[in-house]
């Protein structure tokens, strides 16, 4: 592989604690899923971090078909549950908003932005996706 990019985020204490990255940006305190704290968690940084890499898939797809994609959303809705086996397993959905792009259009936007998103690639069945394509009503 040759490498584009890289960084290094380092975290303390787990779920709980503190992650940073390398270059002091990502500064943050993390907390548990559901605790009512004013804290992110692991899987709110996943959906963001997926999101706009899928949207950015999105753009090149687009762009490989001349299409404008305007004001466009990506959603991505990440669930933590537990598997047969009692084993924590995530889950991702993700809403992709394509204001003015015919349906057969917007599928194939949205099937070729999943095969181009390295987040996608990375995950490729180890997570089950739902790929959702939401337009305006005509």
């Amino acid at each position: 592989m040759k490498t584009l990019y890289m960084t290094t985020a380092t975290n303390h204490d787990g779920r709980e604690g503190h992650v940073s990255s390398d270059d002091g940006i990502l500064d943050l305190d993390l907390g548990k899923p559901g605790s009512g704290e004013d804290k992110t968690n692991p899987e709110q940084l996943f959906a963001a971090a997926y999101a706009a890499s899928y949207g950015s898939a999105l753009k090149a797809a687009a762009g490989n078909q001349n299409i404008d994609l305007g004001d466009f959303t990506v959603t991505a809705s990440v669930e933590l549950g537990t598997n047969e086996e009692g084993e924590q397993q995530l889950s991702l959905t993700l809403d992709s908003y394509l204001p003015g792009v015919d349906v057969e259009t917007g599928e194939e936007l949205v099937d070729e932005a999943y095969e181009l998103c390295p987040f996608s690639r990375a995950t490729m069945d180890n997570m089950d996706v739902t790929l959702n394509l939401l337009l305006d009503e005509e």
